[in-house]
């Protein structure tokens, strides 16, 4: 990938050179994303924080070192928060709880936002019983929108073995949820939390690289 079509490239370079303000947009736009993949990877929030600030701080450290064009950034971080997150997974016993993750529109009403943390409880649970690599695959193409060029690249795998990890979860998605598809169809405020991963998953919708 050419350094020109990475759009981090002229912030990062600020980065490298002390310029403060650069940093703080750099946090300011990378941290809700590093954020949500780390929660959606750990199922909390507390641990996402950490593994969020640890990348960020990771790549203010690299930044004076950083070779335009080698890496695109955002798959870069991308990259280092998977693995810090597994870090931390291979260190517990425990599976993580789908209840404890809340995706729930605050300007709802109550009734409506009950619904909303059954629905998304049940689309969590479905996504943690995957396979860790269908679950990796799924997260970051359908949830944090890498293209299967970046998600494949992050990966260490080919764009044909992320889109066979990709039909493999949906398929997977598919089955663990069909008892409970229409309700879940049924309910419009779950578009804004997991609308996009479950096009993925009742519509097989195909991504392009």
């Amino acid at each position: 990938m050419t350094a020109h079509l990475d759009p981090d490239e002229e912030l990062i370079n600020r980065v490298g050179q002390g310029d403060i303000a650069a940093t703080q947009t750099l946090v300011t736009r990378k941290l809700p994303r590093m954020l949500a993949l780390a929660r959606r990877l750990l199922g909390d929030a507390a641990e996402a924080e950490d593994v969020a600030q640890e990348a960020l701080l990771r790549l203010w450290k690299q930044a004076g070192h950083w070779v335009p064009g080698r890496a695109k950034l955002d798959t870069w971080l991308h990259k280092v928060a998977v693995n810090l997150c597994y870090d931390r997974l291979r260190k517990r016993r425990d599976m993580v709880d789908a209840a404890d993750i809340e995706l729930v529109d605050e300007q709802a009403d109550p009734a409506k936002r009950l619904d909303q943390v059954e629905v998304s409880a049940q689309v969590e649970a479905a996504l943690n019983a995957l396979p860790e690599r269908q679950k990796l695959a799924i997260v970051l193409c359908y949830y944090q929108e890498l293209s299967n060029i970046e998600a494949a690249s992050l990966m260490d795998i080919s764009v044909d073995a992320l889109e066979s990890l990709l039909s493999r979860g949906r398929r997977q998605l598919r089955a663990l949820l069909a008892g409970q598809q229409q309700n879940l169809l049924g309910h419009d405020a779950v578009a804004s939390s997991d609308g996009t991963a479950f096009k993925a998953i009742s519509k097989t919708t195909q991504r392009t690289a």
